[in-house]
């Protein structure tokens, strides 16, 4: 993305676009985010600090928490 960023910006200061200008965010900052409230007594619930859990197991923990239907993952076509 930063290769990405930095061609478009040279690109637009050469033929007299628009540049864009990324502003980092911090790696915690829940008040930016809306949802994180609402997120975090689910990722209190599943959590188990003695060892990491594998994505099935994080997957059955959410759905059994909020009480949704388990779904296959979504596939996506990266090429």
């Amino acid at each position: 993305m930063r290769a990405w960023i930095g061609a478009h910006n040279r690109r637009a200061k050469a033929e007299g676009g628009v540049r864009i200008v990324t502003c980092r965010l911090p790696s915690k900052s829940p008040w930016l985010n809306r949802i994180e409230p609402c997120w975090v007594h689910g990722k209190r619930a599943i959590h188990e600090p003695e060892r990491p859990l594998m994505i099935a197991e994080v997957m059955e923990r959410v759905c059994t928490y909020y009480g949704c239907e388990q779904l296959p993952p979504l596939e996506q076509d990266v090429g």
